[in-house]
């Protein structure tokens, strides 16, 4: 008998995250948290937390708008800049400013001090501003390494055009039909960038085994036959499979994470994310005694 290629088995749709209310991260980011690990940590790892600050209008202001100096350790960091300016400064020397369309990708590790605000020039001339903040675990071995930052600059992410103008897929991290992100990360993970707009319907092949996400921003995404994922929602899959199906999507801008589960303990307090309560409260001795550093 003739060899018939089998289809790849695809993920099944596993739940769907649905946030209520939001919040501001100090004076600069009204953010909705749409998953956070004290829910979901072992069922989303390696990620940890995604805060969406939606497109919100600031008017020209002098003052200093977002979050003071404040401590990190034992995760990274990783902001997408949808619209507006972004200034950031950490105690490892990390810092600069990004835009629309770029990303820094900060590896708190060890330990450092950093503070977050609004672009200057964004800050006097006003407008809408748009920002992810996407938590990474660390594995346990790696926790402890020396703080990094990267900062990719839009022009340094490729992007990719799908097929039949169904819409188009920014590699920050992992890869995507042979383009690489040019994210260093210490587990693989793949963060894809998309925007998708197609009445018909769009396979995305992924490892079998890896968490998967599917973060929709704006407008919204048909799975599983049926159900619809909307604005500042998340589709959450099993692991098992090789892919994932999306039946059709509106005017989309959505996030695909997904990357090798880390099967460690998780324990947190505020901005620590370590594996064991001890470390938890080193990490605050730690901060206490000055060992992340101070900023100038």
């Amino acid at each position: 008998m003739p060899n018939i290629p089998q289809e790849k088995p695809i993920k099944k749709l596993r739940s769907i995250q649905r946030s209520a209310g939001s919040h501001w991260v100090g004076n600069g980011f009204p953010v909705r948290t749409l998953f956070s690990y004290p829910n979901w940590g072992n069922e989303l790892s390696p990620f940890l937390l995604l805060d969406y600050a939606a497109p919100t209008q600031f008017p020209p202001t002098d003052k200093r708008l977002g979050v003071g100096e404040h401590p990190h350790r034992g995760f990274e960091t990783v902001t997408i800049v949808y619209a507006g300016e972004l200034e950031h400064r950490d105690s490892a020397g990390g810092g600069g400013s990004i835009g629309a369309g770029d990303v820094q990708w900060m590896t708190a590790a060890s330990g450092l001090v950093h503070e977050e605000f609004h672009g200057r020039h964004f800050a006097q001339t006003g407008g809408t501003f748009e920002v992810v903040q996407l938590w990474v675990n660390l594995p346990a071995k790696d926790k402890m390494t020396a703080p990094h930052y990267q900062s990719l600059l839009s022009q340094q992410i490729p992007t990719v055009t799908l097929a039949h103008n169904q819409g188009s897929v920014r590699v920050i991290a992992g890869a995507f039909t042979g383009e690489a992100g040019p994210a260093k990360t210490f587990t693989p993970i793949q963060v894809w960038d998309m925007r998708l707009h197609s009445e018909q319907p769009i396979t995305l092949d992924i490892a079998d085994g890896y968490t998967t996400a599917l973060v929709v921003l704006k407008g919204t995404v048909h799975v599983n036959g049926s159900e619809i994922i909307g604005a500042a929602e998340v589709a959450i899959f099993e692991r098992a499979g090789q892919g994932i199906l999306l039946d059709s999507a509106q005017n989309a801008s959505a996030l695909l994470l997904s990357g090798l589960p880390i099967a460690e303990p998780i324990v947190g307090s505020g901005p620590f994310v370590m594996n064991t309560q001890a470390e938890i409260q080193q990490a605050i001795a730690d901060y206490q005694s000055g060992k992340m550093g101070h900023l100038a």
